[in-house]
C-alpha cells in the first residue's frame, strides 16, 4: 500500500498519442503547424522589438500589447515544439513533471491572455471616454499594478490544478489521446474519483474568463455610447478605428476558446479527432494572427514595420 501511494505521486512517463485517427498523416500535418508556429514566433518577436525600441510606442496600449505578445509566445511554445517532436520524431513520451509543467503554462497563458484583453478594453475605455485624464489615470505605477494583479490572479487560478493532479493515483493506462497535456485529459487517466478536478477545472477558469468577457462587454458598451455622442462622423470613425484591432483579437480569442471548452465538456457527439485538431489549431492560429491584425489595423505599428523593413532593404 505504501509503495502504491508513493508511486502515485511520482508516476512513470505518459504517452502522447498525437491526433488519434490521423497517425499516418502526422508528418504532413506537422508542416503547416510548423509554418504557422514560425509566423507566430517571428510576428510576436517583431512586435516586441518595435515596442521596445520605438519611443513613440511607449504608451499603455502598446505595453499591454507587448504583454499579449509574450503570453501568446508562451501559449504556443508550451505545446507546439512537443507536438512537432511527436509528429516528426515519434517522441511520444513525456515525464509526469514535464506534463505538469506543460499543462500549467498552457492553462496559465490562456487565463492570462483573457485578463490582458480585459485590461486592453479598460485602456480603450479610458482613452475614448476620458481622453483628458488618460495619462493621469493610466500612470506607469497604475499599469504595473494592473500587470502584477492579472498575472498573480492567473497564477492563483491555475496553480491548484497542479496540486489536484499530483494527488491522483495513476494505476491504469498512461496513454493520453492528445498532442499535449491538459488538465482534464490527464485527470481522466486516474483510477479514482476526479469530480473535484472536473468541477474546479471547468467552473473556476470558465467563471474567470466569463467575468472578463462581461467586463469587456461593459467597457465597449460605454465606449459605443461615448462614440455615438461625438459631434462629427470623422471623430466617430477615428474613435472606432482605434478599437478595431482589439475587437478582432477578442473575437479570434474567445470564439474558438469557448467552442473548444464547451465541446470538450458537453460535446459527446464531437469526434475526438476533430476536437484534438481544433485544440491544436487554437494554440497556433491566434498567436500567429494577432501581430498581423495589429500590424495591419494599427497605423503606428504599420508605419514602424514598413520603416523597419525598408531600412533593412536599403542597407
Amino acid at each position: 500500500m505504501i509503495i502504491f501511494n508513493l508511486s502515485s505521486y511520482n508516476p512513470g512517463p505518459f504517452i502522447l498519442v498525437g491526433i488519434p485517427g490521423l497517425e499516418q498523416f502526422h508528418v504532413w500535418i506537422g508542416i503547416p503547424f510548423c509554418m504557422i508556429y514560425i509566423v507566430a514566433v517571428m510576428g510576436n518577436c517583431i512586435l516586441l522589438y518595435l515596442i521596445t525600441v520605438e519611443r513613440s510606442l511607449h504608451e499603455p496600449m502598446f505595453f499591454f500589447l507587448s504583454m499579449l505578445a509574450m503570453t501568446d509566445l508562451i501559449l504556443s511554445t508550451a505545446a507546439v515544439p512537443k507536438t512537432l517532436s511527436i509528429f516528426w520524431l515519434g517522441a511520444r513520451e513525456i515525464t509526469f513533471p514535464g506534463c505538469l509543467t506543460q499543462m500549467f503554462f498552457h492553462h496559465y497563458s490562456f487565463v492570462l491572455d483573457s485578463a490582458i484583453l480585459m485590461a486592453m478594453a479598460f485602456d480603450r475605455y479610458v482613452a475614448i471616454c476620458s481622453p483628458l485624464r488618460y495619462t493621469t489615470i493610466l500612470t506607469p505605477k497604475t499599469i504595473i499594478k494592473i500587470v502584477v494583479g492579472i498575472s498573480f490572479r492567473s497564477f492563483c487560478i491555475i496553480l491548484p490544478v497542479v496540486f489536484l493532479l499530483t494527488r491522483l493515483p495513476f494505476c491504469r493506462t498512461r496513454v493520453i489521446p492528445h498532442t499535449y497535456c491538459e488538465h482534464i485529459g490527464v485527470a481522466r487517466l486516474a483510477c479514482t474519483d476526479i469530480s473535484i478536478n472536473i468541477w474546479y477545472g471547468f467552473c473556476v477558469p470558465i467563471m474567470t474568463v466569463i467575468s472578463d468577457v462581461i467586463l469587456i462587454a461593459v467597457s465597449y458598451s460605454l465606449i459605443l455610447c461615448a462614440v455615438f455622442r461625438l459631434p462629427s462622423q470623422d471623430a466617430r470613425q477615428k474613435a472606432l478605428g482605434t478599437c478595431g484591432s482589439h475587437i478582432c483579437v477578442i473575437l479570434m480569442f474567445y470564439t474558438p476558446a469557448f467552442f473548444s471548452i464547451l465541446a470538450h465538456r458537453f460535446g459527446h457527439n464531437v469526434s475526438l479527432t476533430f476536437h484534438i485538431m481544433f485544440a491544436n489549431l487554437y494554440i497556433v492560429i491566434p498567436p500567429a494572427l494577432n501581430p498581423i491584425v495589429y500590424g495591419v489595423k494599427t497605423k503606428q505599428i504599420r508605419d514602424k514595420v514598413v520603416h523597419l523593413f525598408s531600412t533593412k532593404s536599403t542597407e
